[in-house]
Order: C-alpha cells, then sequence, then structure tokens
C-alpha cells in the first residue's frame, strides 16, 4: 500500500484561562494533506486519528480522539484536540506537569478508519500553558486575566496596524484589512483573531511581495445575516501569513 503524506504546519494553543470550571481546553491543530503523488488532497473528506503518548513517542497512549474534517482548496485541515470524538482518556484531566508529552496524527485519506500513522510530534510550550491552568484550579487565580485580547472594530478598509497584534478585528461593514510589506513590528507566531459579523465580509489583501497560505491570492470570510465567521491570522515569516477558517 502506497504510503499516505501528510505535512504538519503549525500547532497552536488555543485555551481560554477564564476560571470558569466550564471553560474548555482545547488545542488548534492545523496541517496540510497530500495524496500519495504528493499533489494537496483539496475539498476531500479525510479522517484524522490523535493520540496523545506520555513520556515518550511511544509512551503510554493517555487520550485518543478522532475527527472527520473536509480539506479546504489548499489541502488544509483545520481540528481542535481535545473537542473530537472521544476514543479513549479524558483530555481534560491530563497531568501535563508528569512530564512530555507526544502528538501521534493517523490519517485515512478516504473518510473511513482505516488509519495510516503519519507522524509524532513532541508538544513543547503548549502543555505549560495547560499545565498552567491546572495550577490555577489548585491554588486559585487573579480576577484580573491579562491575555484577554481586544476588540478592534473594524468598518473600513486599512492597513494592519499595531494595534491588531493578538488581538480580535471584529468586521461588521464589508472592508479590507491588508498585509504590507515589512510589517516587522508583528513576530513570527504573533496571530491576529478575525470576525466577519451579521452579513459583513472581511478581505485580507497581500501588498506586493507579501504571500498567504504561501501563494499571494487574497483571503475571504463572508458572513450571512445573524451570524458570525471566524478566522486566524499567524505571521509565519517575514512577508508571509497562514490564515485558517476560510
Amino acid at each position: 500500500m502506497m504510503k499516505q503524506s501528510l505535512i504538519t504546519l503549525f500547532i497552536f494553543l488555543f485555551i481560554s484561562v477564564a476560571t470558569s470550571a466550564q471553560t474548555p481546553e482545547k488545542i488548534s491543530y492545523q496541517a496540510i494533506i497530500r495524496a500519495p503523488d504528493n499533489n494537496l488532497l483539496i475539498n476531500s473528506n479525510v479522517s484524522i486519528k490523535i493520540i496523545i503518548h506520555q513520556g515518550n513517542p511511544n509512551g503510554t497512549a493517555v487520550y485518543q480522539e478522532t475527527h472527520n474534517i473536509i480539506s479546504n482548496n489548499n489541502g488544509l485541515v483545520s481540528l481542535e484536540i481535545g473537542m473530537g470524538k472521544n476514543v479513549t482518556g479524558s483530555f481534560s484531566t491530563i497531568s501535563w506537569q508528569s512530564g512530555s508529552y507526544f502528538i501521534e496524527t493517523q490519517v485515512d485519506l478516504n473518510g473511513g478508519s482505516n488509519y495510516n500513522i503519519i507522524g509524532i510530534t513532541q508538544l513543547l510550550s503548549v502543555p505549560y500553558a495547560l499545565h498552567a491552568k491546572t495550577a490555577e484550579r489548585l491554588v486559585g487565580s487573579s480576577t484580573t486575566n491579562s491575555t484577554k485580547a481586544a476588540i478592534r472594530s473594524f468598518t473600513s478598509s486599512r492597513d494592519v496596524a499595531v494595534g491588531d497584534i493578538n488581538n480580535t478585528i471584529e468586521c461588521t461593514a464589508s472592508s479590507t484589512l491588508t498585509l504590507t510589506s515589512g510589517f516587522t513590528t508583528m513576530t513570527i507566531g504573533d496571530t491576529i483573531n478575525l470576525e466577519a459579523h451579521n452579513g459583513a465580509e472581511l478581505t485580507i489583501f497581500p501588498s506586493p511581495g507579501v504571500t498567504i497560505n504561501y501563494n499571494t491570492v487574497i483571503a475571504k470570510f463572508t458572513s450571512v445575516a445573524g451570524n458570525v465567521r471566524f478566522g486566524l491570522l499567524r505571521k509565519s515569516g517575514l512577508n508571509s501569513y497562514i490564515i485558517s477558517g476560510q
């Protein structure tokens, strides 16, 4: 059987630090899916199994879940570890302070349950943030949430600004955000939350020299009346960005 191919783009943490016991814990995970011939697998239904191992890549599997998801026009899939169909274990009770953890990714390109092991990635900064939440439950927390993102009203087209970094753009009137070349104030790894509200269309436009998801096409988030369309922009290079949620 020809080996399936998956190239992981990035793993980033999305976890609320609110004190509510009902706050969900989850890790946002994105990857590019390729067919055995190395072509992007676009607009296709795929199944993904996530296994979290403790201690080493072959260590105890403390948690397993599955996702059935459709890749986008760029072969990109987005999922939230901790929110899939549970197989074994409990994500919310993982003892992140008890050592290193590894994520094993398995994929069935046909959307079934014939999974092939694609790879194993060690979790680095993510467990520490989750551990901080565990510690918060044990010792209590401050009433001030210093990591809360600011909401930036967006009703007219403009260039990306310093105040957008690590905050949320709330687009309530169709407008364009231009990613300017050489925007070095935003460093690699910084993010911007994107929201299009109630029928508004948020367009992300790359200026000359800037790429989005490895090309120069625009990204659009089109909402419908009475609803919100969400996305995330992450800087991945000097003049390159990854955008998910389209």
